[in-house]
């Protein structure tokens, strides 16, 4: 294979293949197509970087082939209709018909023949390959475009190749292309392979931006109309509108129908679209005529519009985001990122110079992303996960050019265990191995697994876009629709899914029937929802989150649905599609997950116990009655959370309880080895020295005959209150013999008594490893504070002289000595005279 590479490097200046082998209209991609066929003879690998409009797509398959690669050259595209596209462009070129040496395949749809070269292929097709031969036989090339769009699938993709082709396909050839991507990222995840660079061939573009921000409550459509309108009448040539969506699309286009002239044709272009539909968007304008083609990101890189001179940018792009959280994913519209705000201007450059309006000021260009975010990083990775299973790795052992997030990572392992894919070690199972070969997702692979032929009316309904967003929330009106048995508001989409539904009822077996509800809760099983009390119809679902219904809707004063739609609110999400089940039904499909669970908790409400037996599935509870025999240890256990609820003041504690505490606190500050005291660390240690007297509390009223003390002083253990009686006595003795009690409730420790209880004591008392000095109280002889004192001996040589002369007065039959320091204690007063 690389030796007639080398040898068409030598003996060609440039390669545009038309039939007959001859050359075509030059194209920017051709000077560089020379080096990219060196790099790739030379180490079977490559990232080539070209803007958009340079010919990658059609030009460098067809240079690979007449360079003599061996085996088929595999094109993976991002999107079925440039896939399409590609396909047959390369097929025109020479001269055949798609399905010769160029064909394509996507899902639903192929055309390869045996004599297929070329076939360009949707990036799902190859993980499907991969899963069931990672040899790739007959492959020889895979050619990854538009690698900068960052799909999951490429990402995916090229991780398999890298791996295959360093442990089995040394002779496996891969190449990158991308428009904007930053390669040397890339590279280094290939190894080091090189880089080749092909310069475009652009025309200037201007641009033109709003002078001042939509005014605040500007609807989008009318305004994007508005500028239509405008840069029709201030520019030449046709025009190419940049739309988040169909929706928009078709809103837009409602608008200018009858505001644009006789020499103007409006085309939406989108994915959903007919495929004859699709090619008018592309083909170029009829005589005499403008084109206004209103266009998904579909047309920032990967299609050729032909007569474009102008681009009008709405600013927006609409992605799938996926909440772990909630376990929901949603498509959100956000402001587009620079790169892309790029590549769209880019658009009204390919044929002359052309013009740009955006939608948005230049100031607020500069808060937009420089680039959108890799899909892995967003989206929802059930699929991910699957495929990783069946391949027997993490993500983690893979070249990934970004890792998935470990929270949205996690939801999706979760998610194939729930279905049966993963066992309890997430290894896969043979379940997991049937879900990962059927092309859909694995909710729905799971669904039809069980359900076989008669679940692909669901799938398809569920897979592809709503049939009725007006119908309300009722699934069963969408089924009415699709079977013919209700009007379709959009014939075009009905025949849609009905043709996916065919496509996914190929090879499945017929089983026995079930209804819709049924089937939705195989493939939705944390999405059954049991109605909540009340009038509101709010719903809990298995999974744990909560949704609510509109009140009006046909289903709202139903006891049990499956929610297939909802809008991804991790509060309480609304939803948006649901089917009725009936309780028989989920206890048949899901026997092996319903189970009886003893529950006994403190109820923070009735501030009690409350022990119940309850049937549950997940969340959900479908039998309740009392438990009437609940073991000890389990009241005990509900009823420390009831203290954790309610403190340590719900206890019948006295002042001896917060006595100790204040007591140890003091120890363990001065460095003593012993618990913390404080009330957080005393609940969170409860099931240490409190729990062991909780086992016959039912409620608040229990728990306020509990004397914590007791409890408390048996967790210290003896060596632990010998300790802190040595260092934090509960009483000092005076010099009379009379222990007087230590406060330890303030900031520091207090002892209260006459002043005559203290005379000769010349070092002030002291508690505490550190030895903290007592806070002295000094009554007088009526038992009233007349004195504060921190530091006795001080307060002899201070502060008494004047206590003295105020307290002889008063009390002429107490001894006052002028020198306390020497006179003896007493508490005892002179007789009285005769």
């Amino acid at each position: 294979m690389l030796r007639p590479w080398r040898e068409y490097v030598r003996n060609n200046e440039a390669v545009g293949v038309t039939s007959g082998g001859g050359k075509s209209a030059s194209l920017p991609i051709d000077g560089a197509l020379p080096e990219l066929l060196a790099a790739m003879a030379g180490s079977g690998m490559a990232v080539l970087q070209a803007p958009p409009g340079a010919g990658k797509t059609t030009r460098v398959p067809l240079a690979l082939l007449e360079a003599g690669a061996a085996g088929r050259i595999v094109m993976l595209e991002p999107r079925r209709l440039a896939a399409r596209a590609a396909a047959e462009r390369m097929a025109a070129s020479l001269g055949e018909p798609v399905g010769a040496t160029v064909g394509y395949r996507m899902r639903g749809a192929s055309k390869v023949g045996p004599a297929t070269r070329i076939e360009v292929v949707t990036e799902g097709i190859l993980t499907r390959w991969l899963m069931a031969d990672p040899e790739l036989p007959g492959i020889g090339t895979v050619i990854f475009d538009e690698f900068h769009e960052r799909s999951l699938n490429a990402d995916l993709g090229l991780a398999l190749c890298l791996e295959v082709r360093g442990a089995l396909r040394e002779d496996l050839n891969l190449l990158v292309m991308s428009a904007t991507l930053d390669a040397e990222p890339v590279a280094a995840l290939m190894g080091g392979a090189p880089v080749v660079t092909s310069a475009g061939r652009a025309f200037p573009v201007e641009a033109r931006y709003l002078e001042r921000p939509l005014p605040r409550g500007a609807r989008f459509a009318p305004a994007v109309a508005d500028l239509v309108l405008q840069a029709l009448e201030e520019a030449e040539g046709s025009a190419l509108v940049f739309l988040p969506g169909e929706g928009e699309i078709r809103q837009v286009a409602a608008l200018l129908r009858d505001r644009v002239g006789r020499d103007v044709v409006v085309r939406p272009l989108f994915g959903a679209m007919k495929l004859s539909e699709q090619r008018a968007a592309i083909a170029p304008a009829p005589e005499g005529q403008r084109k206004v083609v209103l266009a998904t990101a579909i047309a920032e890189t990967s299609l050729t519009i032909e007569d474009v001179r102008i681009v009008v940018d709405g600013g927006r792009a609409r992605r799938a985001r996926f909440d772990p959280g909630s376990g929901m994913s949603r498509l959100v519209t956000e402001p587009v990122s620079r790169a892309e705000a790029a590549q769209r201007q880019g658009r009204a450059g390919r044929v002359a110079p052309g013009v740009c309006y955006k939608l948005w000021t230049r100031g607020a260009e500069g808060a937009f992303a420089a680039y959108a975010p890799p899909e892995i990083a967003v989206a929802d990775l059930s699929g991910l996960a699957l495929d990783l299973a069946v391949w027997g790795t993490g993500p983690e052992d893979l070249a990934l050019l970004t890792p998935p997030p470990e929270g949205a990572w996690a939801e999706a392992r979760a998610l194939c265990a729930m279905l049966g894919a993963l066992d309890a070690e997430g290894r896969v199972t043979d379940h997991g191995r049937a879900l990962a070969r059927m092309p859909t997702h694995p909710r729905l692979a799971h669904m039809l697994h069980v359900a076989g032929r008669q679940g692909t009316e669901l799938a398809a309904l569920l897979s592809e876009r709503d049939l009725d967003r007006g119908a309300g929330v009722d699934l069963a009106r969408r089924v009415a629709i699709l079977r013919g048995d209700a009007p379709a508001p959009d014939p075009g989409a009905r025949a849609r899914v009905r043709e996916e539904a065919k496509r996914l009822a190929r090879d499945l077996p017929e089983r026995a029937a079930l209804s819709l509800g049924a089937q939705a809760a195989l493939a939705y099983p944390d999405r059954i929802g049991l109605r909540r009390a009340g009038e509101a119809p709010r719903y809990l679902l298995a999974g744990g989150k909560g949704a609510v219904m509109e009140p009006d809707a046909p289903l709202a004063g139903m006891r049990l649905i499956v929610a297939t739609d909802l809008d991804g609110d991790p509060r309480e999400a609304r939803i948006r599609q649901a089917v009725a089940v009936t309780e028989g039904e989920v206890r048949a499909l899901f026997a092996d997950r319903i189970l009886w669970r003893d529950l006994c908790a403190w109820s923070k409400r009735f501030r009690k116990v409350v022990a119940r037996q309850q049937e549950c599935l997940g969340a959900l509870v479908l039998a309740d009655r009392v438990w009437r025999d609940v073991p000890e240890a389990a009241r005990a256990a509900a009823a420390l959370e009831g203290v954790r609820d309610l403190g340590l003041a719900a206890l019948g504690g006295g002042p001896a309880f917060e006595r100790l505490r204040a007591r140890v606190a003091l120890c363990r500050a001065g460095g003593l080895e012993v618990p913390d005291m404080s009330e957080a660390a005393l609940l969170e240690a409860g099931e240490a020295w409190l729990l062991p007297v909780l086992g016959q509390v039912r409620d608040a009223d229990d728990l306020r005959r509990i004397d914590p003390l007791e409890p408390l002083r048996a967790w210290l253990g003896w060596d632990a209150l010998q300790a802190v009686e040595a260092q934090a006595p509960g009483a000092i003795t005076t010099p009379l013999g009379r222990k007087l009690p230590v406060d330890y409730s303030g900031e520091v420790p207090e002892v209260q008594a006459r002043v005559q209880e203290f005379y000769g004591v010349t070092r002030h008392p002291t508690v505490g490893p550190g030895r903290v000095p007592l806070r002295l109280t000094l009554l007088s002889p009526g038992q009233k504070p007349v004195a504060v004192t921190s530091d006795l001996p001080g307060f002899w040589v201070g502060g008494y002289a004047d206590l003295r002369k105020d307290m002889r007065g008063r009390y002429p039959r107490h001894p006052w000595p002028e020198d306390p320091t020497e006179a003896a204690p007493t508490t005892r007063a002179k007789p009285r005279k005769g």
